[in-house]
């Protein structure tokens, strides 16, 4: 693949020392990992090393020109790992990939073969039932069979079929830690446009309000969701799309493509025979574990600030940098974020969605003008091949065959995209808050400024069921800090408070001064209402929230990066935690009992909420090399 030219534009004095000290953080981590890795590496098929009888298993169903190909080695091997499942829209289109994949690769002189399915749980069906309690939990699950899928030694490269919340993150954790492997993420792309963003908002914030029924907030709600493909809202799911491509591990443009259209169908096939290209079999051999280092990893964090992407990612992108020996810290988020400008408004952070997004110059845009102001680093590796730049590109297909065009130089809606010398504001929108609460993010991009600074007495609940409640019975009124805690990873597993944000909402356009403080998380969900969240120490361990109580008052100021307990502080040993966790007993029910030991083990919100340990360093085998990507490059 041919790429833009690089350019000598000076990358900015903040992105070099956040890089700076998160390579001398990282710097043993990232030593071991990649010894593994490459000492992991060989020339040659990775079956070649497996014993005649695990070799037969390996191919004993295969097609007779398949086995043929297995059996003598001379062809690379792909891996296919789906999540695909029809509950999904946005993992529907995966049905008949594998079968387009494997044709595709036998194209490019490769075989395929469908290594494994991974679970894929949707959190906008798990809403506010107890199955989303399991959410994030499943991230972790989803990259432990991600690797068992690759654990067969069969295979020299992968293709991983992921699009929604935590199944893209955890794809990309168990891809790192079979990190000597070329792997490429296939997208599906996002569903066509439904009802507009604010009507849907609309009738969510009216239902609250019990001004219209079920029937209606359904019927808003079908129109709103209502094909196969990723919802168009610019949550978690879009998000992780984004990322993937900025990281370089999707083609060029492929994230925003729509579901069933040729493009897409080429860009699938064009995906499969990229695979096959970076392998030991081609000249190209590019493994993810050398893809996603330090630099690549602080281009996905600004491209999620620069487009006021989902705050899931503050732990995803903790674990996913974790998995490749890289320590990421919410203070380098932080700090990108000061220098990082606001360049889109997508639903919640405005009316567009991500079709909307794509039609106004889309990721090639955006990348072109961070890029052409030093604010990403260009010398990165892609499966595209080295450097950055060559995502500033776009997919037409021209007399029916796939090619890349130059992507625009300008936006087309500058009410939906900016370039970085006009921005919507001059940083990220993502801010850590600290204070005697403890350590919380809050995302204010889609924050009016009149409303990002509130003090008001708190109204402490452990369910957002009860805050519903109280709600509806008319006893929720006036200024508030709603504090919502036992939310965080140990106490329930930290599933999402989308349903708070309607009734949030209609609270401040009463003319209240509204914030929310949980332990909890709301992904790009925490919408207009200040949402100072992920508070860690969680309630759970201990955390000073576990002791606040009605009536104390408490300041979130997103300007200045604070929340503020107004307490006493002689007042604080006498006063003992409210509210509790739920117990092993009691936390039963929807599968969640078999996740009790998750909810034991797993690490704080800011340290990516992951039951991973740091590997710890192995000795090198002789027969591998650890010299292979030096002698390829």
């Amino acid at each position: 693949m041919t790429g833009a030219a690089p350019t000598d534009t000076p990358t900015h004095p903040v992105l070099e020392q956040v890089l700076a000290r998160v390579v001398e953080r990282s710097s043993e981590g990232r030593r071991v990992y990649l010894e593994r890795i490459r000492n992991a590496a060989i020339i040659g098929p990775a079956r070649g090393q497996l014993g005649c009888a695990n070799l037969a298993h390996g191919f004993a169903a295969a097609l007779p020109d398949d086995k043929t190909a297995l059996r003598k080695s001379r062809r690379p091997n792909l891996a296919i790992v789906s999540a695909y499942n029809d509950m999904l829209s946005a993992h529907q289109p995966f049905e008949t990939y594998p079968a387009q994949l494997k044709a595709a690769a036998a194209k490019a002189g490769a075989i395929a073969q469908f290594a494994g399915g991974v679970p894929a749980m949707c959190d906008g069906v798990t809403q506010g039932r107890d199955g989303m309690q399991l959410s994030l939990f499943s991230r972790d699950v989803i990259a432990m069979s991600a690797a068992i899928a690759l654990s067969h030694d069969m295979f020299d490269g992968a293709l991983m079929l992921g699009v929604c919340d935590k199944i893209v993150p955890g794809l990309l954790i168990g891809a790192l830690s079979f990190g000597q492997l070329p792997t490429v993420f296939v997208p599906a792309g996002p569903m066509t446009s439904g009802i507009p963003n604010g009507e849907k908002s609309r009738v969510r914030q009216l239902f609250a309000e019990g001004k219209v029924g079920r029937e209606e907030l359904l019927e808003a709600e079908a129109a709103s969701y209502h094909s196969a493909g990723t919802c168009t809202f610019y949550g978690t799911a879009n998000s992780n799309q984004l990322l993937m491509e900025v990281l370089g591990l999707h083609l060029p443009g492929a994230s925003f493509v729509n579901p069933g259209t040729p493009l897409r169908a080429a860009l699938t096939d064009a995906a499969a025979q990229r695979a096959a290209a970076i392998t030991w079999a081609g000249d190209e051999f590019t493994p993810i574990g050398e893809i996603v280092d330090e630099k690549a990893v602080l281009n996905a964090c600004i491209a999620l600030l620069a487009t006021g992407g989902s705050t899931n990612h503050t732990m995803h992108l903790v674990a996913i940098a974790a998995a490749a020996g890289i320590t990421l810290t919410w203070d380098d988020l932080s700090d990108l974020s000061a220098v990082v400008p606001q360049l889109a408004r997508i639903y919640p952070n405005g009316s567009a969605d991500v079709n909307h997004y794509q039609a106004a110059g889309g990721l090639a845009f955006t990348i072109r003008t961070l890029l052409d102001h030093g604010l990403l680093f260009e010398d990165v590796l892609t499966i595209a091949g080295p450097g950055l730049r060559r995502y500033t590109a776009e997919p037409r297909l021209v007399d029916g065959e796939l090619a890349w065009v130059d992507g625009p130089e300008t936006s087309l809606d500058l009410d939906v995209l900016r370039p970085v010398d006009a921005p919507f504001a001059a940083d990220g929108g993502l801010r850590i808050l600290r204070g005697n609460l403890g350590t919380s993010v809050i995302k204010t991009s889609a924050v009016a400024p009149e409303h990002r600074v509130v003090t008001a007495p708190a109204r402490v609940f452990d369910d957002q069921a009860d805050l519903l409640l109280a709600f509806q019975d008319g006893h929720l009124h006036g200024d508030m800090v709603a504090v919502v805690r036992y939310q965080g990873p140990r106490a329930n597993g930290m599933p999402e408070l989308h349903k708070l944000t309607p009734v949030l909402s209609s609270l401040q356009d009463k003319g209240h001064r509204v914030a929310i403080v949980t332990d909890g998380r709301m992904s790009g969900a925490s919408g207009k209402v200040p949402a100072a969240i992920h508070m860690t120490p969680e309630a759970a361990d201990g955390g000073p929230i576990s002791l606040v109580r009605d009536g104390d008052l408490i300041t979130v100021d997103g300007d200045t990066g604070t929340v503020t307990w107004h307490v006493d502080g002689a007042e604080l040993p006498l006063r003992e935690p409210t509210g509790r966790a739920l117990s092993d007993a009691e936390w039963v029910g929807t599968g969640r009992d078999l996740f009790s030991m998750f909810r034991h083990h797993v690490g704080t919100a800011d340290t990516g909420a992951s039951v991973f340990a740091t590997p710890s360093p192995i000795t090198a085998r002789p027969t591998r090399t650890a010299t292979l990507v030096e002698e390829n490059a």
